[in-house]
């Protein structure tokens, strides 16, 4: 079903406590932050950004936006449309392409760098065809909201993507190239392995050339659901990292998904070839979020 019409290459959508909704346009014509209504048919922009990508909402009610236009950047935005750029580097190393955040269960924010300028890797919003084998440098940081202190966790990745914690309080974050989900241990309040394989979500029988993993959710069931861009579903790794569904999507570009309200079994997903948010019945809920 399809719940929301009108997007600009929609993403990074959050759920907020009275039941709407947040999502990111990422379009050139809009490059915005957008407050959607909870049946899906109003629209406003809270805040213009150049090119957001990820979103997270901390328990202040700030929302966290991973920037990924002509300034890179971690911003920090308030309903009423201020914006602040909050951290733009790591030791002198400027963020190329913040793509997704995740809140840890220690309060500060997990954010993927895909390694490679948006501009380069999509000029004029085409995704460039060399993009398995063009150079890029994907890492994931850790970001202090009070300190601004800034940890690579790791680097060296195929533009790593989608990022959530788990049932086990473990991280996990997506890498698109090559469609593979690494788990990152957490232990004593901190991340304590590099990545570790967890599965794939590449479909053999597609014939898609790009199966990008992008954004994901963890279910109260303990399955993940990730966003495959180019392959046209949500595919749902169970709590072993085997694939155990795949949701088909209406458009073959979805970008990102979140649960509905407790009680609603629905998964939403933002999806670019059509500008829309599409609404699934999923059987269970989301997996609380850190806030």
């Amino acid at each position: 079903m399809i719940f929301c019409t009108g997007l600009s290459v929609p993403e990074g959508p959050v759920l907020l406590p009275d039941g709407s909704f947040l999502v990111v346009e990422m379009g050139a014509d809009r490059g915005c932050v957008t407050h959607v209504s909870p049946d899906g048919k109003e629209k406003r922009i809270i805040a213009k950004t150049g090119r957001p990508n990820g979103l997270a909402l901390d328990r202040y009610g700030n929302i966290w936006v991973a920037e990924s236009g002509d300034l890179p950047a971690l911003l920090r935005v308030t309903m009423d449309g201020h914006v602040e750029v909050f951290v733009t580097e790591y030791n002198g190393e400027p963020f190329l392409f913040p793509n997704d955040l995740a809140i840890g269960p220690d309060g500060e924010i997990y954010m993927t760098d895909s390694g490679i300028l948006a501009k380069d890797f999509a000029p004029g919003g085409k995704v460039r065809p060399d993009w398995a084998t063009c150079p890029m440098d994907g890492r994931v940081y850790r970001i202090n909201p009070k300190t601004r202190k800034v940890v690579k966790i790791d680097s060296g990745m195929k533009f790593p993507n989608g990022i959530a914690f788990g049932p086990d309080g473990n991280l996990y974050v997506n890498e698109m190239i090559p469609a593979i989900v690494w788990r990152y241990e957490w232990k004593e309040g901190h991340i304590a392995s590099g990545r570790q394989y967890f599965g794939n979500v590449a479909d053999p029988d597609s014939p898609a050339a790009m199966k990008f993993p992008d954004g994901q959710k963890f279910g109260a069931n303990g399955c993940l659901y990730v966003t495959v861009f180019g392959q046209g579903d949500v595919t749902v790794l169970g709590p072993d990292g085997q694939v155990t569904q795949r949701i088909k999507t209406a458009g073959n570009m979805p970008t990102n998904c979140v649960f509905g309200p407790p009680g609603s079994h629905k998964l939403y997903v933002t999806e670019d070839e059509f500008g829309t948010i599409e609404v699934f019945d999923v059987g269970t809920d989301g997996l609380p979020l850190y806030t």
